[in-house]
């Protein structure tokens, strides 16, 4: 996501006066929204859209067992859905205006706990969560569905597990970018001990932004909640992606003055002119 600099001359009168051009990125930043099991592409469209409005180029998908390919719900593995996603990423970031070093993945519940081991596979700068699901390690080339079949994934979901214990955690513990991780009041299928269990894991994000949407279920029924969550995401966004571009403009001015500073001082017999 660079920002271009430019020195230019501008003609008045019969002279030239100097100038420096900034012009906004070329490529884009990429947000790819990973949804959760049950849900589909559909779900994310609006916020794809609001994203789309702070200059970003957004994927949305759906995951093998939904959709089009329903007729794997029984049968596709946490392996296969992994591969799907990351095949989404790469189709997104070969895209000619995207930058590959600006990516963004959104996972929801199921797609967030995917999206966490993404950026263990994959180049994420910035990392959104809502209501991450967690799964045990074990069987993991099983089908999804199997994993709830014993009923032991809930009483796993009320345990504090330490980041060295599941992948998922490990990917967490590992990542060294931006994230944002959104809780739902009201979670009984993510309860509050996994996202607690998240947010202990990034302890090396660049930074880490933790957000509660009140009265919210699970699923964000209703659609206050949703529009809540919406705001919270696209603020976030905005403000990572506009304070990447503003990092950039920085260094780029900042370079650009030393480089001045350096041709004046190799200037022999110039007059320094006092600054005002």
């Amino acid at each position: 996501m660079n920002v271009q600099l430019e020195s230019v001359d501008i003609a008045v009168d019969h002279d030239l006066i100097g100038a420096t051009l900034l012009s906004p990125a070329q490529s884009l930043p990429g947000v790819l929204f990973v949804h959760g099991w049950g849900g589909s592409q559909e779900h994310d469209l609006v916020r794809a859209r609001e994203a789309v409005g702070i200059g970003c180029e957004c994927l949305t998908f759906d995951l093998r067992g939904h959709e089009r390919t329903a007729s794997q719900w029984e049968t596709v593995s946490r392996e296969e859905n992994l591969a799907d996603l990351a095949a989404a990423y790469d189709w997104l970031v070969a895209r000619p205006q995207v930058d590959p070093a600006s990516i963004a993945v959104v996972g929801i519940s199921y797609g967030g706990y995917l999206a966490s081991i993404l950026t263990t596979l994959r180049p994420v700068r910035w990392l959104a969560l809502r209501s991450p699901a967690i799964y045990p390690d074990e069987g993991w080339e099983l089908a999804k569905r199997q994993l709830h079949a014993d009923g032991t994934l809930a009483a796993y979901r009320q345990r504090r597990i330490r980041w060295q214990d599941n992948r998922a955690l490990r990917a967490c513990a590992a990542f060294g970018g931006d994230a944002l991780v959104v809780e739902a009041e009201h979670d009984v299928i993510v309860p509050p001990a996994v996202t607690a269990n998240y947010v202990r894991a990034f302890g090396r994000a660049r930074s880490l932004t933790k957000r509660v949407i009140a009265g919210a279920d699970h699923a964000f029924t209703t659609k206050l909640v949703q529009k809540a969550y919406t705001e919270v995401l696209i603020k976030w966004l905005h403000e990572m992606v506009v304070g990447a571009r503003g990092e950039i403009a920085k260094a780029k001015m900042s370079a650009r003055k030393e480089e001045l500073r350096n041709a004046e001082r190799s200037a022999p017999g110039e007059r320094q002119r006092p600054h005002l």
